[in-house]
């Protein structure tokens, strides 16, 4: 276990507006796990172009980046995975040698947890929200291999920018419609919000479908995949994805995949 911090530590950072302290627990637990000279601290930034610089000259390895930076960093890297490029917007900076390259693993979570929860592409979809999250829910769709994806937004017109971008269609109210799977790319159910005991989609809805996917991972079970599982649905929750997308963060940037156990302690312990 790595108990000291000396020259030849290895940084990695997460810039946020409002920093919290996940990514540090369950990096660090990690780190100290598997005995790496690493260390994980997160930051705010005042200047997104300095601080991309600052990663390059100080030689940090990499970093997560959180709203409001996902989009603002990419002009100054050097290269975008098409994972980032996908949806325009970057997640997870990894610095080789100088190299800044972007990536998203909220993007990369959603494929697969579609892939491993073998979730039928013959499908319909309908997918709640038209911000970052849904963008990356529904690029990882379509390039899974969906071709039946409803988003369903509020403001139309957002809900319109982002489905046609994709190839989809949009609506503000599904009415009658009962797609198969449900995903919940909006706060809806979030903890703390104005809708936290809100279910994402209606009743009737909830009932007609055969998966539920909830992107929320504050509280681990929303009103929504409560009552799904209540009704012994198929039920993908938001905490799985917070799990897989740090596990990519954190193979990105030591080399090094820790065992499914290994990642469950840490993230009980960045959770606790």
């Amino acid at each position: 276990m790595v108990n000291v911090i000396d020259r030849d530590t290895v940084m990695c950072i997460s810039l946020a507006a409002r920093p919290g302290n996940h990514g540090n627990r369950f990096h660090n637990h990690l780190y100290a796990e598997l005995g790496l000279n690493f260390v994980y601290k997160s930051f705010s930034s005042t200047d997104i172009g300095a601080t991309v610089g600052g990663i390059r000259s100080m030689g940090i390895r990499g970093a997560g980046v959180s709203m409001p930076y996902k989009e603002s960093c990419m002009p100054f890297l050097d290269a975008i995975d098409p994972s980032a490029a996908a949806i325009d917007s970057v997640n997870t900076v990894v610095n080789n040698d100088g190299v800044l390259t972007g990536y998203n693993t909220d993007y990369l979570a959603i494929r697969t947890m579609l892939v491993e929860h073998e979730v039928s592409t013959e499908q319909d979809v309908a997918v709640l929200g038209a911000g970052g999250m849904a963008k990356a829910v529904v690029a990882a769709l379509r390039d899974t291999g969906f071709t039946r994806v409803t988003v369903v937004a509020r403001t139309l017109e957002r809900g319109r920018a982002l489905a046609e971008r994709y190839g989809f269609d949009a609506v503000s109210d599904l009415g009658d419609a009962r797609p198969d799977v449900l995903v919940n790319a909006s706060p809806v159910g979030m903890a703390g919000g104005p809708e936290a005991d809100e279910l994402a989609f209606g009743a009737a809805v909830a009932r007609a479908a055969s998966t539920v996917l909830d992107v929320v991972y504050l509280p681990p079970e929303t009103p929504l995949t409560q009552f799904a599982a209540s009704l012994g649905k198929t039920v993908l929750r938001g905490d799985e994805v917070m799990r897989l997308q740090a596990l990519e963060q954190f193979v990105l940037y030591t080399g090094v995949r820790p065992t499914d156990e290994q990642v469950d302690a840490a993230e009980r312990y960045a959770s606790a």
